[in-house]
């Protein structure tokens, strides 16, 4: 996931303040070059790291995202409790998911899905 230079302070709000996210620390040679990463939580512990880099050329992605598993309904009301748009996609896509879209603080696309049968 990129971000403009600078903005790191965005992302953290965004992954660590609204979604409640832990920010994990970056080897000393990579810290060098800003970003930051994030430990993505499960839905039963730890399931991976988001690591958001800065790009020079940086324009948000949109159409292409990462997707997430989470309690869906608390992800959607963090967001939507801190301004952020959760745009619910047609549950016809994906039988048996609900899920939807947000942008993170640069604008990057994102997805959050139920976990299968939820």
């Amino acid at each position: 996931m990129g971000c403009p230079a600078g903005s790191e302070d965005r992302q953290r709000a965004f992954y660590e303040g609204v979604l409640g996210w832990t920010e994990l620390p970056k080897p000393p040679l990579l810290a060098a070059r800003g970003g930051c990463w994030f430990q993505v939580p499960g839905l039963s512990g730890p399931d991976g790291e988001l690591h958001v880099g800065v790009e020079q050329d940086f324009r948000p992605a949109h159409r292409a995202h990462p997707a997430f598993v989470v309690d869906i309904d608390a992800t959607a009301g963090a967001l939507v409790a801190a301004g952020y748009p959760v745009e619910w996609a047609d549950p016809a896509e994906i039988p048996g998911r609900r899920r939807f879209h947000t942008r993170d603080g640069v604008g990057n696309r994102l997805e959050f899905l139920s976990p299968e049968g939820h």
